[in-house]
């Protein structure tokens, strides 16, 4: 044990016995990945031993592949109103945003527009993309938020122009859950001709998709945000939108993805797909009044804000900034007292730049620093929102003692 969590973990024993408090264990990070759930697991297995055929093979097993295949694309279809032909199962959310906005630019290119346009707070798996793209002659235009995280759709409408080939914004945000007025956008785009992409890896499951009805070309989903394994995810892909082939090899996925199928995470897949866009509306009810329940809480401590729209944003989603408080620290404390959750700082991935979503929504760099992120769902209990909300307190005023920040704000010192 090295000096840094000899002294964290005197300090966690410290608390719990002055505040007497029992150490539980909260899952709050369902944003970054969910478990397996029971009902998918089981859809799983058999694909693993008993039912392991070759989807590409003639012989019964590998019929009887195909076929559950097809069933899984047809669940996933259904979940987002569209046709089971428009479906493309692929390895994540990641793969199928770059499939998409790659495959369009290539197309799109061959008819001299080469230009794009999306936001300042998109995932990196659309910004890299575009910037990769940058670099090979494209010109695109990044969309501003407002101080929620929110996209003005006129803002789109002034963006387009003749040689704009793609739109492509996020339904909902990963960090803040602000959701964007889609249905909009994608109106312009259609009124103006354009392609429109939205990557909706944290909106499926959790709000209601219907990709026709809201003139969506190009959907974006993963499994493993909506219980379904990691390593698998489908890109929805309007009929009549022609994307160029992502891997030659194979007639798999309509020739334009070969390899042999994944059969068991594809099963997995449409039975999470099914389960999590059942009874939509119920669940968010449900989980909107505990993460509302959890803000009001988490707000009563000074010199805390939240991050994203109060109204319009995921129903398990929450994001408080704290002032005089690192974000690592933060986590690393709340991990001891065994409450799993996510920062705005990306400190963990080596990097000392908060997060360019909190930057985006003018936030300071050292209030970006200190952010939480609890994402949460329906199994989180009355009794864990009474622990998280005895929790963050004591944990924010220990790591406060400790801020040289906080100790210069409390003097009316600037710290900038």
């Amino acid at each position: 044990m090295n000096a840094v969590t000899a002294l964290l973990w005197h300090r966690e024993i410290y608390i719990l016995k002055e505040v007497n408090m029992e150490r539980r264990f909260i899952y709050a990070d369902n944003a970054a990945t969910t478990a397996v759930s029971d009902e998918v697991l089981a859809a799983m297995m058999p694909h693993f031993q008993t039912a392991f055929g070759n989807a590409s093979s003639i012989y019964e097993m590998g019929r009887n592949a195909q076929r559950d295949i097809e069933i899984a694309r047809e669940k996933v279809a259904k979940a987002i109103g569209a046709d089971p032909i428009e479906i493309i199962f692929t390895s994540c959310g990641s793969e199928s945003d770059n499939w998409a906005i790659k495959g369009t630019a290539e197309q799109m290119a061959k008819k001299g527009k080469k230009h794009i346009i999306t936001s300042v707070i998109e995932h990196h798996a659309v910004l890299h993309t575009t910037e990769y793209l940058e670099k090979q002659g494209f010109e695109v235009t990044y969309i501003p938020v407002d101080d929620k995280g929110l996209i003005n759709a006129e803002d789109v409408r002034k963006a387009i122009r003749e040689d704009t080939a793609l739109v492509t914004i996020m339904y909902a945000n990963n960090e803040i859950g602000t959701i964007q007025p889609i249905d909009e956008i994608a109106a312009i785009c259609k009124e103006n001709k354009v392609l429109f992409h939205t990557d909706a890896v944290q909106a499926v499951g959790h709000v209601e998709i219907d990709v026709h009805k809201q003139g969506i070309d190009m959907l974006s989903l993963s499994g493993h945000k909506i219980h379904a394994q990691k390593g698998i995810g489908a890109l929805y892909v309007r009929k009549g939108v022609v994307l160029p082939n992502l891997i030659h090899g194979g007639g798999q996925e309509r020739r334009k993805r070969a390899g042999t199928e994944n059969v068991p995470a594809i099963v997995g897949l449409g039975v999470a797909m099914e389960i999590a866009c059942s009874n939509i509306a119920e669940k968010a009810a449900v989980v909107t009044e505990k993460r509302n329940r959890i803000i009001d809480g988490l707000l009563t401590i000074p010199y805390t804000r939240l991050n994203g729209d109060r109204e319009k944003r995921l129903p398990g989603n929450l994001n408080i900034s704290f002032e005089g408080i690192e974000g690592e620290s933060l986590l690393l404390m709340l991990d001891m007292f065994g409450i799993c959750a996510s920062s705005g700082s990306a400190c963990t991935s080596g990097s000392l730049d908060p997060s360019h979503v909190l930057l985006s929504i003018g936030l300071k760099h050292e209030i970006a620093h200190g952010s939480l992120r609890l994402s949460i769902e329906e199994n989180l209990t009355d009794e864990d929102v009474d622990y998280i909300l005895e929790t963050v307190p004591v944990v924010a005023e220990r790591l406060r003692a400790m801020s040289p920040v906080w100790e210069k704000m409390m003097k009316g010192e600037s710290y900038e």
